[in-house]
């Protein structure tokens, strides 16, 4: 069975975007708090960017700026890759990594309902392998292939 990435891997999710304005000193409070490694900037009706830990890196700290005045909006990845929620989730990861993505935000039909991390797709991949090979060894060893 291919995963999808709703319900597969985003559901229920409580997501953050934030305001284009919000501070990288509050963004990242924010994420240390509900310890994620992105959020979303924007509203839920409106995506604007996401913000990641890595922007931190390269965009904050490697720039020198001052992350209690620099705003989301001057550092985000703006108007970001998206996937949607029918995705398959080896086909996402597979976009991930070519692209070197770690975080990509779910939209349907113009509306944020999810982010989904590459580590969350690496463990549903593997669950679908892992199924697959349990399903693989039943068919097998329950028709009796191999026995002489």
């Amino acid at each position: 069975m291919q995963r999808k990435v709703v319900p597969d891997i985003v559901n229920k999710q409580r997501i953050e975007v934030l305001p284009a304005s919000t501070t990288v000193r509050d963004a990242t409070r924010k994420m240390t708090e509900r310890h994620i490694g992105a959020v979303l900037v924007g509203t839920a009706e409106q995506l604007e960017g996401i913000f990641t830990e890595r922007d931190v890196l390269t965009r904050v700290v490697a720039q020198g700026l001052n992350p209690e005045s620099t705003r989301l909006e001057s550092v985000m990845t703006p108007t970001p890759d998206t996937v949607g929620p029918d995705d398959i989730a080896l086909h996402v990861l597979e976009r991930m990594r070519a692209s070197g993505y770690r975080h990509l935000p779910v939209v349907d039909a113009g509306k944020v309902i999810g982010i989904v991390s590459i580590r969350d797709l690496y463990a549903a991949v593997k669950r679908e392998l892992e199924e697959d090979l349990q399903q693989r060894e039943a068919f097998i060893f329950d028709t009796g292939y191999g026995t002489g």
